[in-house]
């Protein structure tokens, strides 16, 4: 085996735990940020669009994902379908996406183990999740997946334990409370916190060059995971809001600063803070926060890897470890990017930048399915989306919409997000080389 191949070892069981476990961690927090943009009835109406939107995205995706299962996901989709600039900003802006979603849940972990341990600095915590899971997917991916199959499963039965307590005291009422304080605008405003729900799914694709039989196993993966994380999303918003109004699952007591734990929030307006249920959603918690964290520093590794295995970024991240085979050199610039933005302490802004990313690999998908179509209809395609050409374009307009409307409502981000794919485009424009698909064999 060459310094440039993965080796395969996934199943469509340990697919299903990457796919949810990828994007888990967004019903644990981030999402409650929403509410503060748009209310209950805001954030509901954004989070409608967006699930309509991943539904048809996924199965849009698995198409490509089951004729081209290779590491590099979007980047070799564009590429193939769109040509090598599309390629590159595609790959680009899943690169963003996955490098800025993780110092996000590093935050949040800090938060919760805050919570059990005041005495010790958030960030002390965030840091060392990072050195923990990067190690963790260094030492091989069959572990890694085996690791997150484990963790994903118990933070699944977590929210169905927090649905189970919290339930029982929901009451309508409390959904209507104060439900669209900002008017219309704030289900604009709440879009990118609709997206966490679902963020980062999309990642069972890059490691599709590390599956048993791609074709058949990413279709099972990812249909099975995108039904799971639909129903969670639901019962999550409903259990959480429905105890106590959108405002307690958002500010703590006497803060107006909002918070990135709102399970325990919402859970408080049924226990107490020292009641054994409370400790136990923190702890088990955790997990859901883990299995997002150390899925998405596993996907990114494979999208950073594939940009310098090609040489669209340095070389030398596209080089495996001589024994674990798995891309070292990617998962550890990837960390060192992740606490530079951790250290900044902007929360929402990090979740806000990973969107972009995400929708302008949406977008770029999309037009990359359309163009394969008409281009390379000889190309095997063992899955074929349902209702071609219409369940592609509803994942197109939709994304396309929330894209405008988020650089809309944040002009500074969009800014920044614009600048670091800019900045990246003019390195490629520069040191770029002439790439074929063709130059890595095809993966049966």
């Amino acid at each position: 085996m060459s310094n440039s191949q993965l080796s395969k070892t996934l199943t469509p069981l340990m697919l299903w735990g990457l796919g949810v476990g990828y994007v888990i961690s967004g019903m644990y927090f981030g999402w409650n940020l929403g509410l503060a943009e748009g209310g209950t009835l805001g954030l509901a109406i954004a989070t409608f669009f967006i699930i309509i939107m991943y539904v048809a995205f996924t199965l849009s995706y698995t198409e490509l994902s089951c004729a081209i299962p290779k590491a590099g996901g979007a980047f070799e989709y564009a590429h193939r379908g769109l040509g090598k600039h599309f390629g590159f900003i595609g790959g680009m802006a899943q690169n963003i996406e996955f490098i800025f979603a993780p110092p996000a849940i590093a935050a949040a972990i800090g938060a919760y183990l805050h919570l059990l341990y005041p005495d010790i600095d958030v960030i002390y915590f965030s840091i060392g999740a990072y050195f923990i899971f990067t190690a963790i997917n260094i030492f091989g991916v069959h572990l890694a997946a085996s690791f997150e199959l484990i963790i994903t499963v118990l933070a699944v039965f977590e929210l169905l334990l927090f649905a189970g307590f919290t339930l029982p005291h929901f009451e309508f009422q409390n959904l209507k409370m104060n439900a669209l304080p900002f008017g219309y605008e704030g289900i604009f405003a709440a879009i990118p916190f609709a997206i966490w729900f679902f963020l980062a799914i999309e990642g069972i694709a890059n490691v599709a060059e590390e599956t048993k039989n791609p074709q058949r196993s990413i279709y099972l993966g990812f249909g099975s995971a995108i039904a799971t994380l639909v129903f969670l999303c639901i019962l999550t918003f409903l259990s959480a809001v429905g105890v106590g109004g959108w405002e307690k699952v958002v500010y703590p007591a006497g803060s107006t600063v909002a918070s990135d734990s709102p399970l325990p929030l919402a859970l408080g307006q049924v226990v107490s803070e020292g009641h054994i249920l409370y400790k136990l959603l923190i702890g088990i918690g955790l997990l859901g926060l883990i299995a997002s964290f150390h899925g998405i520093i596993l996907a990114a590794g494979r999208s950073t890897f594939e940009f310098g295995r090609v040489g669209y970024a340095p070389k030398g991240l596209g080089r495996v470890h001589s024994k674990y085979k798995t891309p070292m050199n990617a998962l550890i610039v990837n960390m060192c990017i992740g606490i530079v933005a951790l250290f900044t302490g902007k929360t929402g802004e990090i979740i806000t930048i990973a969107c972009f990313g995400a929708l302008t690999l949406y977008i770029i998908s999309m037009l990359s399915l359309f163009a394969l179509r008409n281009n390379k209809p000889e190309l095997k395609r063992s899955y074929k989306v349902p209702l071609y050409p219409i369940t592609p374009a509803i994942a197109l307009v939709i994304a396309t919409v929330s894209l405008l409307a988020m650089t809309y409502y944040n002009l500074v981000l969009a800014g920044v997000f614009l600048g670091i794919l800019g900045g990246s485009y003019l390195y490629f424009i520069v040191f770029q080389k002439e790439y074929k698909t063709e130059e890595i064999g095809e993966i049966g």
